[in-house]
């Protein structure tokens, strides 16, 4: 069975408004994480621009490629997303976080578009395999992409993923590291250093690629690239990236992993996306 694709236009997905859509849910719901989100934008605005299909628009169509945030904290990129695909509205964006709202600081399933519940670091990729596996097994050509963050690499659930992904030849499975070079409690250096991540995978079965994970035209050609490949092999595109990436205050300093808005911060990084190109 082949999957079916309207071919309707999708949004821009520009990385200007998605960077601006998550700093308003930020200062919006006194919330953290904005260095984490930073670092995915044009991995995930590509993803969903150009690469991802959705028959008939609908986040829940049976035939639907899967886009696995595994890396949940990262969450409100994915939502400025799905606002530009009307699968949230603009009322989910302004109540981001607070009391009522759908939305949480980390990916909730229950959230059209967001396919599995990821916060608990290391899952969501074994999650996103086993739908990869039972697309194969259905013989419908979905695809699952999967993005994870280099810290959360440290979990062992990670690589007994890898190890099914490969045993079963499931070339369907598009795995992207964010590798901004930092976790929670410090760098990935200091913390478990993580070595040739590209080898890594390599060793482990995949056909892994390194990339600038800023650069949109090299994503897209990695992207590309990856659903080519039918060759029983899984894909890994590690994708070097900038946490906090587009504020200047921002990038690099891991302090923004927790650190909240204030007005004069997030007027001040409002202003900085705004300029950018």
């Amino acid at each position: 069975m082949n999957l079916t694709v309207n071919h309707k236009e999708k949004p821009y997905f520009s990385s200007k408004n998605i960077r601006k859509t998550v700093l308003k849910m930020a200062f919006s719901g006194a919330t953290v994480h904005v260095g984490c989100a930073f670092s995915i934008v044009e991995l995930i605005a590509v993803l969903y621009r150009s690469h991802l299909r959705t028959p008939e628009n609908d986040p829940d169509h049976p035939l639907r490629d899967y886009m696995v945030l595994s890396k949940g904290h990262g969450v409100m990129t994915n939502y400025a997303c799905l606002r530009e695909l009307g699968w949230l509205l603009d009322a989910d964006i302004d109540n981001y976080f607070k009391n009522g709202s759908r939305l949480k600081g980390l990916g909730d399933a229950h959230v059209p578009g967001i396919e599995v519940t990821a916060g608990s670091l290391g899952h969501g990729l074994s999650v996103g395999v086993g739908m990869a596996l039972a697309a194969k097994l259905k013989g419908t050509d979905q695809r699952v992409w999967a993005l994870v963050g280099d810290g959360e690499i440290n979990e062992g659930t990670i690589w007994e993923a890898a190890l099914f992904a490969a045993h079963f030849k499931l070339d369907n499975l598009i795995v992207i590291i964010d590798k901004n070079g930092f976790q929670a409690m410090g760098s990935t250096d200091e913390v478990i250093a993580l070595g040739d991540i590209a080898e890594k995978f390599s060793a482990f079965g995949f056909d892994a690629i390194t990339i600038d994970g800023h650069d949109e035209a090299a994503i897209d050609a990695a992207y590309h690239a990856a659903t080519k490949a039918d060759n029983g092999k899984p894909k890994a595109i590690v994708a070097n990236t900038v946490k906090g990436k587009g504020v200047s205050f921002m990038e690099n300093n891991n302090l923004w992993h927790y650190t909240r808005l204030n007005e004069d911060t997030y007027a001040k990084a409002v202003a900085e996306v705004e300029r950018a190109t």
